[in-house]
């Protein structure tokens, strides 16, 4: 699987987010060791929440998929029968 990376705005952006996380519910940390928290995370915790998205994404594809097979029956016409 192909590396977690992110821009350089979104890293900013988590990393500060990571920072507000602990000044509010721990102890304040650094912005290297918030990044070196966001890399552990990426790495180890990533593939994770990156399969589940995938996951729910076939999930939502197969139920839109059925609709669309239920709508296509409904559509059908009843073809005329020979009689032999």
């Amino acid at each position: 699987m192909k590396k977690i990376e992110f821009s350089k705005e979104e890293k900013a952006e988590i990393v500060s987010r990571i920072r507000a996380y602990f000044d509010r519910e721990l102890d304040p940390i650094g912005a290297l060791p918030a990044e070196f928290l966001l890399d552990f995370f990426a790495t180890e915790i990533g593939p994770y929440l990156y399969n589940r998205g995938l996951r729910d994404a076939q999930a939502a594809l197969l139920k839109r998929m059925e609709d669309v097979t239920e709508d296509i029956h409904l559509l059908e016409r009843e073809s005329k029968k020979s009689s032999a």
